[in-house]
């Protein structure tokens, strides 16, 4: 009898034991499962932090900003030119200004007038540089597009070359590869005729005087110019350029008497004429 009892008394021991086990493993299984959801849980957002979606790179890839040169001024040299902190000088696409500085052309109308604006627009700022085609030109002059930060009234970016030009500053002066805002530059430029603002205003006869340099023949009014890049170009009266376009005999430029003479010779015609 004692001996059964005995018995009895170590099968439950030993079945006490097993429990005892068993609710170990259940707790240690529940507690690996919990440090596990955990750990995958914190994974998911290190990932969603840190990995964009494919939208979101889309998103960032066409913001402007992001594919714009950044660079502040350190000098205006002229309406049109500028010079940037890293020393180099950006001269403004698809526009001109009447020139100050260069030396083989006396101060021409309105020119301080438009350096004093551009002084205004950008001198000291940080802005933004817009490549078209052309990187540089026969100068080495980096040739862009210029933004600079909201204005306190607007509170829109200024694109300083169409604000130039739409002011009465500036004329268009675009020449391929380069015109992405060709229609816009020669919209502004007649607009700003049309209301007689700047140099409009102030210059009333806004076409060159014929110079030392420019022989033009009775009844030769098509000008063939040659661009800063070399390329052969002829414009005729009521062209976007034809008023402020010079021509200099020196560097191969000519008058033409009709289109045909002008193709011929090599030449084609401005793209800003209507």
């Amino acid at each position: 009898m004692k001996k059964k009892i005995k018995n009895s008394k170590a099968r439950a021991e030993q079945i006490e034991k097993k429990n005892f086990v068993l609710v170990i493993v259940v707790i240690l299984l529940l507690l690996t499962g919990f440090v596990l959801g955990r750990v995958s849980k914190t994974n998911q957002k290190t990932v969603s932090k840190t990995t964009p979606t494919p939208a979101s790179l889309a998103i960032a890839t066409l913001t402007p900003s992001l594919l714009l040169e950044i660079a502040k001024v350190s000098r205006v040299i002229d309406g049109d030119t500028i010079e940037i902190e890293n020393g180099e000088r950006v001269r403004y696409l698809g526009i001109d200004t009447p020139e100050t500085v260069d030396p083989r052309k006396p101060v021409q109308c309105f020119g301080v007038e438009a350096s004093k604006k551009n002084k205004e627009l950008v001198d000291g700022k940080t802005v933004r540089l817009e490549k078209d085609i052309t990187d540089k030109d026969k100068y080495g002059r980096l040739l862009r597009y210029i933004y600079v930060d909201p204005s306190a009234s607007s509170g829109q970016a200024i694109f300083v070359n169409l604000e130039l030009v739409k002011q009465g500053f500036a004329f268009s002066y675009t020449y391929p590869p380069d015109i992405k805002y060709q229609a816009e530059i020669l919209a502004a430029e007649r607009e700003a005729r049309e209301a007689g603002r700047g140099l409009w205003k102030a210059c009333p006869i806004v076409s060159p005087t014929v110079s030392s340099q420019e022989t033009q023949r009775a009844g030769c009014n098509i000008k063939g110019n040659i661009s800063t890049s070399g390329e052969k170009i002829y414009h005729l009266p009521g062209c976007g350029s034809y008023a402020k376009t010079q021509i200099d005999e020196n560097r191969g430029e000519r008058w033409f008497c009709s289109e045909d003479k002008a193709q011929v010779a090599g030449w084609r015609k401005a793209l800003n004429c209507p």
